[in-house]
């Protein structure tokens, strides 16, 4: 999906079997066809055409492995927010593609309210965060303010959605 497209937001029907499969996968995304089959009573023909099915449809969007960030010393995290000098197609364009590159920012969300974007942003230490903000953020043309929270510790960190 490229930066400016819109993800399709058209619901997809789901059985309680698809949804069995989802959670299941979400869990532990290594089991074999023939373990999910089992798990929801299915053979694993259909099992596997669903799955199929859930990739087809985009509901599953990837396979991915969930690293911890701390013991890859990326061991500050930040939540920065991020208001744009103007409102308009361009501005925030030019903010995304300024940003989208950047290794440090993990996630980033297109928000209402007293700013336009939040980042989680890993970082390897305070000092290594500076320099990003200062020399790399900083950088990216159309930013009128940025506010940084660290985070302290993390209370939930599930990446369950059904």
């Amino acid at each position: 999906m490229s930066q400016t497209e819109q993800p399709n937001r058209v619901a997809i029907e789901l059985d309680e079997k698809d949804y069995a499969i989802l959670r299941l996968l979400q869990d532990n995304a290594k089991l074999t066809v023939r373990e999910i089959a089992s798990r929801i009573h299915l053979s694993t023909t259909p099992t596997h055409e669903r799955i199929k099915r859930l990739e087809q449809l985009q509901v599953i969007r990837q396979y991915v492995a969930l690293v911890d960030n701390r013991k890859v010393n990326r061991k500050v995290m930040v939540i920065c927010q991020v208001a744009l000098k103007e409102h308009d197609k361009q501005t925030a364009h030019a903010f995304v593609s300024g940003i989208i590159g950047f290794k440090e920012v993990v996630e980033c969300y297109n928000v209402s309210g007293d700013y336009d974007f939040m980042l989680k942003i890993l970082a390897e230490s305070i000092e290594s965060y500076h320099d990003f903000f200062i020399n790399y953020l900083g950088e990216v043309k159309g930013i009128q303010k940025a506010k940084s929270v660290f985070v302290m510790d993390i209370i939930k960190d599930s990446h369950e959605v059904v």
